[in-house]
């Protein structure tokens, strides 16, 4: 078939571009595609391989991805590109981090033609560049054939990546020998009660708590400005759904199953009110601090919004819903507050 003529022009322009000069055109073409509409991920959440923590998104088309500044961590790469690199350009069809003479005989066909970067929208609105999930372990593949390869007198430059690969291949096998044997046997729903359980057990008391004023004035004052309510300061009888409100904008959020144990154990009576508060359950050293940290971080959503749709959008994305599915990232996110 008959290349066509805009096609002949830009190939005979490339052969005459020095390497600088094609680097430039593939970072421009590359910030082009920050204009189109970009997918938004739908889940986001920590993988911890080995020692690394690594940020993972899910596209809405099932794609798994890691960001680039991720990406490089966990290659043991600057977060950022070279100057002079455009972040996420392309020369000779190979992103940087693969861009040396001596890994070109270990990069296959597959690779290369894998190495796209792909622009989405993290679930906190930022723009972001990422990598297909499955380019990490290939990535890694062909730093350690360099190292085979030179009977281990590889360039100084890449020692430390090398080792790093080593560490994440291994730890790549160890998770996934794990996850085989968990979803054969059927204990990854076991695990996940595990989970959760441990989650409960650091943020619910076995018993109640006397009772402590743990929510700000200035909260239902929020509401109430957000809703369209008369405010008469705490003597206003709040309405029916604020209750609802709490339940969503609080509970809901703080944590995995929080809410759901709160009912369980602090259910309504048969005029429909609870015994307590929900926040008498909560434990001293995890559940009140974050209940407090959420709640100042949620007014400031509420003080910036000027309706209640307005503050809602910012809520989902600010703070989603706790669900299953973050329940690992969000174990070592309570391990950290402890320490």
């Amino acid at each position: 078939m008959e290349e066509n003529p805009k096609a002949r022009g830009g190939h005979a322009r490339a052969k005459v571009l020095s390497k600088e000069e094609r680097q430039e055109s593939a970072r421009r073409a590359a910030l082009a595609r920050w204009s189109v509409d970009l997918p938004q991920a739908t889940h986001e959440a920590a993988v911890r391989i080995g020692d690394k923590e690594i940020m993972a998104a899910v596209l809405p088309n099932g794609k798994r991805l890691l960001s680039q500044g991720t990406f490089l961590r966990a290659l043991g790469r600057s977060r950022t590109p070279k100057a002079g690199t455009g972040g996420f350009s392309k020369v000779d069809g190979l992103p940087f981090f693969l861009q040396a003479e001596q890994l070109n005989p270990f990069i296959s066909e597959e690779l290369r033609l894998s190495t796209t970067p792909i622009l989405f929208v993290s679930k906190t609105g930022r723009r972001t560049v990422g990598y297909d999930a499955e380019l990490l372990p290939m990535v890694c593949e062909v730093y350690l054939k360099l190292r085979d390869a030179s009977g281990g007198k590889v360039p100084r430059q890449y020692g430390h990546i090398i080792e790093t690969c080593d560490i994440l291949m291994r730890g790549l096998a160890r998770v996934g020998i794990i996850a085989l044997i968990d979803e054969a046997t059927g204990y990854q729903e076991v695990r996940d009660r595990q989970a959760l359980q441990a989650i409960l057990d650091k943020f619910l008391r076995k018993e109640l708590a006397a009772w402590a004023k743990r929510f700000p004035n200035e909260f239902y004052h929020e509401i109430f400005r957000l809703r369209g309510w008369e405010w008469k300061e705490m003597a206003t009888r709040r309405p029916h759904p604020v209750a609802n409100y709490t339940n969503d904008i609080v509970y809901a959020r703080l944590a995995p199953g929080i809410l759901e144990e709160l009912q369980a154990r602090n259910p309504k009576d048969e005029r429909g009110r609870r015994k307590a508060k929900h926040h008498q359950w909560l434990t001293e050293d995890v559940g009140h601090p974050a209940l407090a940290q959420h709640l100042y971080a949620v007014m400031g959503l509420m003080r910036a919004s000027t309706s209640w749709q307005q503050f809602m959008t910012m809520l989902n994305i600010a703070f989603p819903k706790r669900g299953d599915m973050l329940m690992m990232a969000f174990m070592s996110e309570i391990d950290a507050v402890q320490t």
